[in-house]
């Protein structure tokens, strides 16, 4: 195992005659939900060498400047107008960054860091340097809308509706507490509530460029009482869609577009028969995988699009991880399930 780096001073291991140099990661907001589970699958790997600042400097300004500019790679995993200030502090022309915060994610000069999304897509993200992490809802819509879009089977101006459910590790440690303690003087007692309710929720911009559609989706988020997981719903009406696909060849589209694809797998009839009657958010938890589903009811004309993943895995900090690997040329899956 390479030890973590100390700060300001470079390490290197000598083996079988050769110097060998782990490419250093700088997780800036390390403490935080998404950062931690970065952090945890990161500091066993041996070709990986994490900088670590101690608690009383993370915060200093100069401090996170040495760490952010010696990095290879910087994984932001901070509020929105913090990682804008990481950005601008990075004057290393060899330092490359994945930002974990909704900051970026609609910015022309930065890659969109979902590996599957399109053909060549992962191709982009090997070669990045800058690289914005997708959001949880924003990763299980896209993966059900754009195929459809790209191959014609949905019209670009479809009115789309997406409605989504998620664990409360999505809304970082305050409602972490919120759910988990009753002495919370803010707990929060129910089974599930919904947000958003203003229809103008932060990751609409990002499903709409990048599902390729010509006017914002209408979502409506909700989370659960439970930590992790995630299910995202897109229904459609065949009867509107001027293709008139049947449900059978919705699905064959989306099995073609994620063939191959380690993390991105298309249920098959009977998979999706199997969970008709509970679809259990919580399956892929721990995991960095996203299946996708194809409800149907032939009689009514009717298909109900659906997507499981884990809201801190695919949905964050597995992907992340994979951006990661992808850009620093390694294995796509290493230290991912």
């Amino acid at each position: 195992m390479m030890p973590a780096k100390i700060h300001g001073l470079k390490q290197i291991e000598l083996r079988f005659n050769q110097v060998i140099m782990a490419n250093a990661i700088f997780i800036d907001g390390e403490e935080g939900t998404t950062g931690l589970q970065i952090r945890e699958k990161l500091e066993n790997r041996g070709e990986l060498e994490l900088i670590h600042l101690p608690k009383n400097v993370r915060k200093n300004w100069e401090s996170r400047r040495e760490a952010l500019n010696d990095a290879d790679v910087a994984i932001l995993c901070l509020p929105d107008e913090a990682a804008r200030e990481a950005v601008s502090m990075i004057d290393c022309d060899t330092t490359r960054i994945i930002d974990a915060s909704t900051a970026h994610r609609v910015s022309d000069d930065w890659t969109y860091g979902f590996p599957e999304m399109i053909p060549g897509q992962v191709n982009e993200v090997r070669s990045a340097k800058r690289v914005a992490n997708p959001g949880c809802y924003p990763t299980g819509a896209i993966a059900l809308i754009r195929p459809l879009v790209d191959t014609g089977i949905v019209p670009a101006n479809f009115p789309i509706t997406i409605n989504a459910v998620s664990g409360y590790s999505g809304g970082g440690k305050s409602l972490i507490e919120r759910m988990e303690s009753a002495m919370s003087q803010n707990a929060i007692k129910s089974a599930w509530f919904g947000y958003g309710l203003d229809l103008s929720h932060k990751h609409v911009p990002e499903m709409q460029k990048f599902s390729a559609l010509e006017h914002p989706p209408l979502f409506s988020p909700s989370v659960g009482r439970f930590r992790q997981g995630m299910i995202v719903q897109v229904p459609l009406q065949l009867c509107n869609l001027p293709s008139l696909s049947t449900a059978a060849q919705i699905r064959e589209t989306l099995r073609a577009w994620y063939e191959g694809c380690t993390f991105v797998s298309v249920a098959n009839e009977t998979e999706t028969a199997d969970r008709i009657v509970l679809l259990d958010a919580e399956e892929l938890s721990d995991t960095n995988r996203l299946r996708l589903f194809v409800f149907s009811n032939e009689e009514a004309k009717q298909v109900l699009l659906v997507s499981q993943l884990d809201n801190l895995g695919k949905g964050a900090s597995g992907q992340a991880i994979q951006c990661l690997n992808l850009m620093l040329g390694l294995d796509e899956a290493a230290g991912l399930d």
